[in-house]
């Protein structure tokens, strides 16, 4: 069973008289603590003229200056990133930009399986190979004190970009740019990495006084925000929006032979698009292998090597599914143990997982049993991991109170990556659960609230039309939920993996809705149903066709 939120009120009609909006997407504002015009058309049309000046972010002058310096000079400049979507398309962008400025540059990425995560030593060695003066990190470097000395000593000035939480030890880097540092006042903290980059970059370009426009990049900055479960509120809100409307026009050759080879369309891209099938694709190659030809791809400028990239990267992505699906099997049959199913954290760890799917397999466990979930790969007396959490939960507080049993920690709120001593394990769990009972694990129950009810009246492709304006949706801005009180069933089935397919008669109006792993539910439902889900407009249809993604349906 779902509750029904109340129907739309005065406020809400009121409200949809002054934006020219259906009662139901005006209510699903309201919802949302927007109870005004004006705040309203702000969240609705976010603009770039509108993103928090740049002055006051800490060292963000001092990293200017100096790559500006650099590429006067003819300085070589190194670009290094991490090898997630956040990293590869904050260094895509920074050295698309600074090529395009005149500058030497250099790109590296981290490897995972060669050095892992951030400036490791292996990294610096390939650093320190470029013969760079600057170096540039790129979602990294927060915690890579040793390193950023060693750089320092062998006369390499380091910039660090970077939104991974922050360590009160002082860093030895030339500059240091990340909105935790307690001393920043620049007031918007939750740009990504790539969203720090874009800002340095027009930054350098202002400094050189070169008439340089950055739109074009801010495709990426859309990729590896979503891609980096970055908060979809203010800055980065408006960022994403633009960035998504770039993308569409399909003018990155990288982006647009990528979604050829995955099989849609990115003349209209979603924030879903991104985050379930471009994001994916531009982190399986750093997840299983080498992360470089995802770098290749987003900085390819011909249409002919980006198809050739595409595919190979396709391949790897094949490739990550199937393993991933293994390590999920073998978790889930874990959690069949009543010891650690009763638990309220999730700690698993096996020898021959593979450590580059351990970050995904933790979302997924997270998302499904709604708990704080680690997922370690062991290699002999060692194991690294990913810990991921429901929304609303800091895991990295969590990780903080049971550090003692940890090697190594870093990340934020959402996501984090753990190393540790194999033996080590079932001390680490019980000292994990220890702090999320004491945080308070959030409610284990789905949430199935509605943000509104379908009103009388409102067709189901005006309001799937207004909905659009919400866009984009992911964290901190989830899809809007729309629940319909009661609606004929015109047909049902059950697809291929237990996915339920219904066609609903909404006022007269045809609904497609899909339910994923729903089939189940089919022989219960009966002639008549009420259901829940996100509404937007159906591109298979076309035309005024609406559909809906269910998140519940039951009789009516």
């Amino acid at each position: 069973m779902f509750q029904l939120p109340p129907r739309a009120g005065p406020d809400a009609v009121e409200l949809a008289r002054k934006l020219g909006l259906t009662p139901t997407a005006a209510t699903v504002l309201l919802a949302r603590g927007l109870r005004d015009a004006e705040a309203s058309t702000k969240f609705l049309d976010p603009r770039l003229a509108d993103l928090t000046p740049p002055g006051s972010m800490k060292d963000r002058s001092l990293a200017v200056g100096r790559i500006a310096r650099a590429v006067k000079a003819g300085e070589r400049v190194c670009v290094f990133g991490d090898y997630d979507a956040d990293g590869v398309t904050a260094a895509a962008l920074m050295t698309g930009v600074l090529r395009a400025l005149g500058a030497q540059v250099v790109t590296l990425l981290a490897d995972r399986f060669d050095g892992g995560y951030g400036l490791s030593d292996r990294a610096l060695e390939r650093v320190l190979e470029t013969g760079a003066t600057v170096l540039v990190t790129c979602d990294c470097g927060s915690t890579d004190h040793e390193r950023l000395e060693r750089a320092r000593r062998a006369g390499v000035d380091a910039v660090v970009i970077d939104h991974h939480r922050v360590p009160a030890e002082p860093l030895p880097a030339f500059a240091f740019l990340n909105p935790h540092r307690p001393e920043c006042g620049f007031g918007y903290k939750g740009l990504a990495s790539v969203g720090l980059a874009l800002s340095v970059s027009a930054g350098v370009r202002a400094e050189l006084g070169v008439n340089l426009d950055m739109r074009p990049w801010l495709d990426l900055v859309a990729i590896g925000t979503i891609g980096d479960v970055a908060p979809l509120d203010g800055d980065n809100r408006a960022l994403v929006r633009a960035g998504l409307a770039i993308a569409s026009r399909g003018t990155r050759p990288g982006t647009r032979a990528l979604a050829e080879i995955a099989g849609f369309s990115a003349s209209s891209l979603t924030g879903e698009d991104v985050s379930f099938r471009l994001a994916p694709r531009i982190n399986a190659p750093g997840r299983l292998g080498k992360p470089d030809l995802a770098l290749e791809l987003l900085l390819a400028t011909s249409d002919a090597d980006a198809r050739r990239i595409a595919a190979d990267v396709e391949v790897a992505c094949t490739k990550r599914k199937e393993v991933e699906r293994a390590v999920v099997a073998d978790a889930v049959a874990m959690l069949s143990d009543p010891a650690l199913a009763s638990l309220p954290a999730i700690v698993l760890a096996r020898e021959g997982w593979h450590p580059g799917v351990v970050g995904i397999v933790a979302g997924r466990l997270a998302s499904r049993f709604r708990k704080p979930t680690i997922i370690i790969a062991l290699d002999g007396a060692r194991g690294r991991g990913s810990a991921r959490c429901p929304a609303g939960f800091s895991v990295y507080d969590a990780l903080e109170s049971a550090r003692a049993e940890l090697i190594a920690f870093g990340g934020h709120h959402a996501a984090a990556g753990v190393e540790i001593a194999a033996d080590r394990v079932d001390a680490f769990r019980d000292q994990f659960c220890q702090a999320c009972l004491q945080a308070g694990v959030p409610d284990a129950g789905p949430r199935v609230d509605a943000d509104a009810i379908l009103e009388p009246g409102d067709r189901p492709e005006r309001v799937a039309r207004d909905l659009e304006r919400f866009e984009p949706c992911g964290q901190a801005n989830a899809p809007p939920r729309i629940a319909i009180e009661r609606a004929r069933v015109l047909e049902s089935r059950e697809l291929t993996g237990g996915h339920m397919r219904l066609s609903i008669d909404v006022g007269g109006v045809r609904v497609s809705c899909f339910g994923a792993e729903m089939g189940g539910l089919l022989a219960g439902l009966g002639s008549h149903v009420r259901a829940m889900g996100s509404l937007r407009r159906d591109a298979w249809r076309g035309g005024d066709a609406a559909e809906m993604r269910l998140a519940a349906v039951e009789p009516a």
